[in-house]
Parts: structure tokens; sequence; C-alpha cells
């Protein structure tokens, strides 16, 4: 089992990706349609306990995810779910047994899963007969066992940044609203992970909803630049679905991370000044399920319709205008760009 460096690291990248948008995306979207409906319907609390249930899997999915992408065998895929569900340390022991609670360190899952990876391909067919019986153990002693050992620095450090971010956003909020929104756009069109980064460092606050208000604007910027180059329903998808799906032309085009970072700036800034908020599960979605708008529906307290129509101009009429105004700007006086330059092709 022969795998470069560039394909074990986007594999591990990708597969956590993955396994943390399957295992929050539920919680993101459904949890802020119970908790507006529990008053009348009370029996809908047990949606919350399914959400919650499924938060504490994201270990076991994002090691089932990596695995599917470096083509493991159901063996070696499993014993690397093992070794991640120790490693990243939502499971406690207690007086009276285990206790799961939350998704983990994410930081720390990662870096699990990494050592679990290398293990895998070091081994390969070597064991043969033998690979039932001691991969699982190994697998789970060896790297689950240094996960352990790296869980309590690296829990701290990402703390760290957290309460850091966190309180220069206090100090400086407009600031911070215009970086945040600049930062998670960027990476929106990376190979990283907004939502790993978001959950890793437990951005919340008005840190979280500028977050996700630059991925807005990013969102409908990208949409809009291509809209000639591109098909209706492949338009849509830029803030229906994801940005990423431009990264290969903007990575390959460096210039063009301008015109949307600048969007994905202004918008974070006014989302700062409005006190618009968001949650770690939000932070990294955009607009995609109405994740971000529901979130920062939810941090307003009560649903008005002063709060309806704010959000409905924060999250979808000013990103539309603001996108047509860089258009204007950038593709037809400026000449910057051009709508072929973010044509994407899936014949």
């Amino acid at each position: 089992m022969k795998q470069d460096a560039k394909t074990i690291t986007m594999n591990i990248l990708n597969g956590l990706s993955v396994g943390i948008i399957v295992a929050l995306v539920p919680g993101a979207i459904l949890n802020a349609i119970v908790k507006l409906l529990l008053p009348s319907f009370p029996q809908l609390a047990v949606v919350t306990y399914m959400t919650g249930a499924a938060m504490t899997l994201l270990p076991a999915l994002s090691a089932v995810c990596v695995g599917m992408l470096a083509k493991f065998t159901p063996i070696q895929t499993s014993s690397l779910a093992l070794a991640a569900i120790v490693g990243a340390g939502n499971y406690h022991l207690t007086k009276t047994g285990l206790t799961v609670a939350g998704t983990g360190d994410v930081i720390n899952l990662a870096i699990t899963l990494a050592i679990g990876y290398l293990l895998i391909v070091l081994l390969g067919d070597a064991l043969k007969a033998y690979t039932i019986l001691l991969i699982p153990s190994l697998v789970l002693v060896i790297a689950g066992g240094i996960g352990m050992l790296t869980l309590g620095p690296v829990s701290s450090i990402t703390k760290y940044i957290g309460v850091v971010v966190h309180d220069v956003t206090a100090l400086q909020p407009i600031v911070m609203g215009v970086l945040m929104g600049i930062i998670f756009a960027v990476l929106i069109v990376s190979p990283i992970s907004t939502v790993g980064i978001a959950t890793a460092i437990s951005l919340t606050g008005i840190g979280a909803g500028s977050a996700n208000l630059g991925i807005v604007g990013a969102g409908f910027a990208l949409a809009t630049y291509g809209w000639k180059a591109n098909s209706f329903g492949t338009s849509l998808a830029h803030f229906l679905g994801s940005p990423k799906m431009q990264m290969a032309n903007i990575l390959s085009r460096p210039k063009l991370f301008l015109p949307m970072a600048i969007n994905a700036g202004i918008l974070g800034g006014i989302g700062a000044a409005l006190n618009i908020q968001g949650t770690p599960a939000s932070a990294g979605f955009g607009f995609s399920g109405l994740v971000g708008p529901l979130a920062a529906l939810d941090a307003m307290g009560s649903v008005t319709v002063g709060n309806v129509l704010e959000l409905t101009l924060l999250f979808f009429i000013l990103p539309i205008a603001l996108a047509y105004a860089s258009h204007v700007l950038f593709t037809k006086t400026l000449h910057y760009q051009d709508p072929e330059d973010y044509a994407l092709n899936y014949n």
C-alpha cells in the first residue's frame, strides 16, 4: 500500500471534514427548528436526543470517511475508528463507567487519525492471516494510546486559541468581524475545513457569526462572478451548497481571492456591528441548509418580524447587492477577472 504524503494528508483532511459535517449538520439544522416548535410539540424533544447522539459519533464517522478515501479494508477502517474514539477524548471514565459527551477535540482527533493511518500503511498486508487478530489491537493501543497522551496538551492549546479569539473579538468586534469574514472566506475555497477549524477552536458568538457571513459573502460573490459561464443549477450551488466547488479555479489563479475577500470582509464587519452571532457548528456552513441564519436567529432569543427582516437583509439581500457591485467593479470596469475564470464543467 504505497501512498505519498500529499495523498495521505488530503485523505485525512477531507475525511475529517466530511465526518464533521455529517455529525454536526443534523443538530445545526434541526435543533434550531425544534427549539421554536417545542412549546407546541414537546414530543419533538426526542430529536435533540438524536442529534446529540449523532454529534458524539463524530470521531468514528471521520475515521470511516478517512478509511473510505484511503481505500482501506473494512478491518483497517474499523480499527482506525476505534483509535479515533479513544483519541478524540469525548469518552470519559467515571466511577459508574464510561460516559460520552460532545464531539471531542478535533485537532487531537486529526493527530490520532494520522498516526493510525500511517500505522496501517506501514503494516500493509504484512500480517496476512493474522490481520483480523492484530490490526484492531495494534491500531487501538498505539494510535489511540498516543492520542490519549497528546489530548491534554493539544486541548489546552486549542482552548487557549479559542479564548484569545473570543477576547480579541470582545475588544475589537468590528475589526475582528472583518478579519473573521475574510479568513473563513479564504478557508472555504481551500482544502481546509471551515467547520473543522471553527469546531477545533470552539468559535462562538460574534466571531462565529462573522465567519459564517464571510462564507455567505463568498458564496454569493462566486456565483455572480461566474454566472455567465456556468449553468443555473451550478451557480445556485455556490451558496445553497458550498463555495468550495471553486477551489481549483481560485487556487490556480490566486488573484481571484481579492474580490471575494473584500465582499466577505465587508459582510463580516457589518455582522459584527449588528451583533450577529453563531456557534462552532454554524460558523463554517455559510448559507447552506440555512444553518447560519437559523443559528443567528436562535442567538437573538426570539422570532420577531424585525429579527427575520434583519437576517433576510444580512444573509440574502446584502450579499447579492455586494456581489453585483463587486462584479461590476472587478469584471466590467477594471477587467480584473473574467466569468470564464470561474467556469465549472461537470460533464
